[in-house]
């Protein structure tokens, strides 16, 4: 049986220099916010997407917007504040 093998060098995924830095990861924090308003409105969308959304769902899918917004807007004059680049 021939084993089937690159020829390159061990996958570079695990290579020191493609981990975050720290200041990748403190950008990451600022804007969990952000991602979790999201993810908050994507879930009101998914479980409407095969059916007619009712009142209630369409009031959770304005507020997950509004919160989007939101967050968006304190995350932007955040960095304002701080002087950080996105």
């Amino acid at each position: 049986m021939d084993h089937i093998v690159t020829v390159q060098d061990a996958v570079t995924a695990f290579a020191p220099w493609m981990e975050p830095t720290d200041a990748e990861l403190d950008a990451i924090d600022a804007e969990m916010p952000v991602i979790r308003a999201e993810m908050e409105l994507l879930d009101a969308q998914i479980v409407v997407i095969d059916r007619t959304p009712c009142e209630l769902d369409q009031r959770r899918i304005r507020r997950a917007r509004r919160r989007v917004l939101a967050a968006h807007r304190d995350h932007v004059n955040g960095l304002g504040q701080t002087g950080g680049a996105a």
